[in-house]
């Protein structure tokens, strides 16, 4: 395993296969921004661990590493989304959580007014993750010191990739409750299996999402498109069709893997591990036959 950890914020693990004639490197970037577990000693939150770890996508990079043995490269946070949240715009601040005003560019979108912002307010309805406000210099911190490096580490490998081949495609991966919680857009609502998400075809060309829901159709995944979700900040920064970078989310059902209750993998974990290699295999083939090397 070839993994970079960056001051235990983040790492970026190169890939272990693929293409010879690409020396292994093919134009697949995946990324996992909620799965990490390493509690800021600056923190100083009062919600318990398990709540925290709760809210982010537990274990999607070790699920997707499995990708980088065949020419993908995998960027991952290691910072839990509680802390401050990679997948958010970084003027979504929530100026419920500020002792002060916010001096930069604040525009807070809906995420912020139910307490999941960049910074958010809550681990789960009704557990607060502070007993007070924090300051703009803790959050002028977070956005420098995890934000912003973790972003800019994606940036690089996107670039490196497109620079490369011409092309980039991009899966941005996460997981979700098996139903909408109460944060949610579809609270209470049972959700698919896999779901796609490309902004309603704005951050990748639709075809390769097409393609991506169809790979996923036939390992024997219940799939939807860009319902609930149509796709976080991440693809929408960096995929531009046009320029032949494609970005899509990707959300997989915890209930395939994770005991929900405890958040503890079940004997699914292995399957769905196995399953995504296979995807990986097939996603490989189609990078080689759609990217040209420049």
């Amino acid at each position: 395993m070839s993994r970079q950890v960056t001051e235990g914020r983040f790492f970026v693990e190169a890939p272990q296969g693929g293409a010879m004639r690409h020396g292994g490197h093919l134009p697949l970037v995946i990324d996992a921004p909620h799965s990490g577990h390493v509690l800021p000693p600056d923190f100083d939150t009062i919600a318990p661990t398990a709540a925290i770890l709760a809210c982010g996508d537990a274990y999607v990079d070790e699920l997707w590493s499995v990708a980088t043995r065949h020419g993908a490269t995998l960027v991952a946070a290691l910072f839990p989304r509680a802390y401050i949240d990679p997948n958010r715009a970084e003027h979504d601040i929530d100026p419920e959580l500020l002792a002060s005003l916010w001096p930069h560019d604040a525009r807070p979108q809906g995420y912020s007014e139910r307490g999941v912002g960049l910074l958010h307010r809550f681990a789960a309805p009704n557990v607060p993750l502070y007993d007070r406000r924090l300051t703009v210099a803790e959050v002028e911190r977070r956005i420098h010191d995890y934000y912003l490096p973790y972003r800019h580490a994606l940036r690089d490998a996107l670039d490196s990739a497109w620079q490369r081949h011409g092309v980039v495609w991009h899966l941005d991966c996460h997981s979700m409750r098996s139903r909408g919680g109460a944060l949610d857009p579809d609270a209470g609502m049972a959700r698919p299996d896999v779901l796609v998400s490309d902004g309603d075809g704005t951050t990748a060309d639709p075809a390769f999402s097409r393609w991506v829901m169809a790979e996923f159709t036939r390992l024997g995944f219940r799939t939807a498109y860009n319902v609930p979700y149509r796709g976080g900040d991440l693809v929408r920064h960096f995929g531009r069709p046009a320029e032949r970078r494609h970005s899509v989310q990707i959300e997989l059902n915890q209930a395939l893997y994770l005991n929900e209750s405890n958040g503890e993998k079940h004997d699914g974990f292995s399957t769905l591990q196995s399953q995504l290699g296979q995807f990986a295999a097939a996603l490989a083939a189609y990078a080689e036959q759609h990217s040209e090397e420049v």
